[in-house]
């Protein structure tokens, strides 16, 4: 998968060091995916949730932070819509982000 925009990621693992490593990780595994249709995705990830839109709802290290991505299956593409903690996501509408 593409991912677009790692400078978001970036941007939230500067701001708090301990999530580099996860999102890293994370960013390394879903680049080298081959994901057709969410239970590729889910078969990757047990926990991950998804929501209208193709949106994607993902928790990094051990659910201290969430990452909302909007994935375009057909296209091989993943756009990062959010990265934040969880007290952060718990104030958005992951639905509409």
């Amino acid at each position: 998968m593409r991912i677009i925009a790692i400078s978001l990621l970036r941007a939230f693992w500067n701001k708090h060091p301990q999530a580099e490593m996860p999102l890293r990780a994370w960013y390394a595994e879903a680049s080298r995916a081959d994901w057709k249709n969410p239970a590729d995705i889910k078969a990757a990830y047990r926990n991950a949730s998804f929501l209208p839109g193709n949106r994607v709802v993902f928790n990094i290290k051990g659910n201290d932070y969430r990452l909302i991505v909007a994935v375009h299956y057909n296209r091989g593409m993943m756009f990062v819509r959010f990265v934040g903690t969880h007290a952060e996501y718990d104030r958005i509408d992951a639905g509409t982000i």
